[in-house]
């Protein structure tokens, strides 16, 4: 979809991804979908809430994420 966004989960990272990576992706996708780069001002609040929403729900996944071959399962600190 987006040849920006990059895979935030190990093998692919070496380490956890960090909130600034989650967000960044966030973001991308939201600009992806919404078509804008920056939202004008009277659509601001809704953009900048989808994005906090799309980084929880991507944090939320690379928590609860099973990795096999030797990884675990991520959690959360």
């Amino acid at each position: 979809m987006c040849r920006s966004i990059k895979t935030l989960r190990p093998p692919v990272l070496a380490e956890e991804a960090t909130e600034d990576e989650i967000r960044a992706a966030a973001l991308q996708y939201v600009r992806k979908v919404s078509g804008f780069r920056a939202p004008a001002a009277h659509n601001r609040e809704v953009f900048e809430h989808a994005v906090e929403a799309v980084a929880e729900a991507t944090a939320e996944l690379l928590a609860g994420l099973e990795i096999r071959g030797g990884a675990g399962t991520r959690r959360a600190s």
